[in-house]
């Protein structure tokens, strides 16, 4: 059974971050072992071609290595490399701003020197996961801004307790099996919670030094991830027209104009004018979070989409 034991500090020092890295490493883990992410069949399915493709095999090679189950018992592939996947540092970090940070180990994984696996995981990153990045990350921010909320209306300490089913908060502490056997103590440095659509269970990441530990935790609504959505019905198309219904559905979870861009193929104008018409019709929401505006459809939009 593994502990997290928070101080005051560490409570005031909880917060969220979305890594792009533990994505990619933990989905390349997917493709060798689907059988325990049959959520993510759809997308199993569509990045199957890669696998005969020869180039990116030799290319990925080091991650076969480094994700490599141990036989019986086998890890999981954070656990198979951890330094693979450091504790997230930004909360909306980019791919190549985490890869920039990973340091390789001196002394050796399993016994034996580490190749670099730098260029292996942004082979992997631009085949297999850039190409649906908006996509999963609409889900993980999804599950942040219900998280936001969560805090806002019950408190830090109803946020811990529902985080997952396998983790259990107790007086000052996060307790679950599936944190290790040891017990932590951040010792002022804080938390970082980061939701994740590839993990099937939580883990514990720490790093060197002051970096604060991270609990990664598998994510809402991950079932809806590969859902195909289209124009929400022919009757709110011809309600709203059918780009407005479209961006309506798309904004079923957080997004930016740029993501929605790309998802519609409308231009970064057409999303922007149409978001300002259903934001003035109440049917979505925006907030800013640093230099990004999220939408996300309000509750009235929500039941205009459901009933449709």
């Amino acid at each position: 059974m593994g502990e997290v034991r928070f101080g005051v500090r560490d409570v005031a020092g909880v917060r969220f971050a979305i890594s792009p890295l533990w994505e990619t490493v933990t989905s390349f883990r997917a493709v060798a072992d689907p059988g325990r992410y049959a959520v993510h069949l759809p997308w199993l399915t569509s990045v199957r071609a890669l696998r005969a493709d020869r180039a990116l095999a030799a290319r990925t090679a080091p991650l076969r290595v480094l994700t490599a189950a141990d036989g019986p018992g086998e890890r999981p592939a954070a656990d198979a490399a951890d330094f693979l996947t450091p504790p997230p540092r930004c909360p909306l970090a980019e791919f190549e701003e985490e890869l920039a940070l990973l340091t390789v180990p001196s002394d050796g994984v399993r016994g034996t020197t580490p190749p670099d696996p730098a260029d292996a995981l942004r082979a992997w990153w631009e085949a297999a996961v850039r190409p649906y990045w908006p996509r999963v990350r609409a889900v993980l921010e999804a599950d942040i801004a219900y998280r936001t909320r969560q805090l806002a209306e019950d408190g830090i300490q109803e946020v811990l307790s529902r985080l997952h089913p396998a983790l259990r908060w107790t007086g000052d502490r996060l307790v679950s099996p599936e944190l290790g056997p040891a017990v932590l103590d951040l010792d002022g440095r804080g938390i970082t919670l980061a939701p994740s659509a590839f993990a099937v269970r939580c883990h514990l990441l720490t790093g060197p030094g002051p970096t604060p530990p991270a609990v990664v935790y598998p994510a809402r609504a991950v079932g809806t991830l590969w859902e195909r959505r289209g124009a929400s019905g022919e009757g709110l198309a011809r309600l709203l027209g059918r780009s407005r219904a479209l961006l309506l559905a798309y904004t079923s979870s957080p997004a930016t104009t740029t993501q929605l861009a790309a998802r519609t193929g409308l231009s970064l104008g057409a999303v922007s004018q149409h978001l300002g018409v259903l934001r003035d019709a109440g049917l979505v929401t925006s907030h800013r979070y640093r230099r990004e505006v999220h939408y996300a459809t309000s509750e009235l939009g929500d039941a205009l989409l459901a009933r449709a």
